[in-house]
């Protein structure tokens, strides 16, 4: 379940950056793919590249983990 809510708060925070997958993942040294299955829930990111990605999307590591969207800054 945890893996679900970060891929899917990492994927609505890139969205909201007007960024594509292939952006965010050269930014963090990750390749597209990987970044793909963190964001379907399938792999689970280290907490290096969790703070990598929320570094690059503005966020706290911890609002990656949140699991009510409203919780999360928005970017618009």
């Amino acid at each position: 379940m945890i893996l679900k809510t970060i891929g899917h708060n990492i994927r609505e925070l890139r969205k909201q950056a007007h960024m594509r997958q292939i952006d965010l993942a050269v930014m963090v040294g990750i390749d597209c793919s990987y970044l793909s299955a963190i964001e379907n829930g399938k792999r689970n990111p280290s907490i290096l590249l969790l703070q990598n990605i929320a570094t690059v999307l503005n966020v706290s590591a911890k609002e990656l983990l949140s699991e009510n969207m409203s919780d999360i800054k928005s970017h618009l």
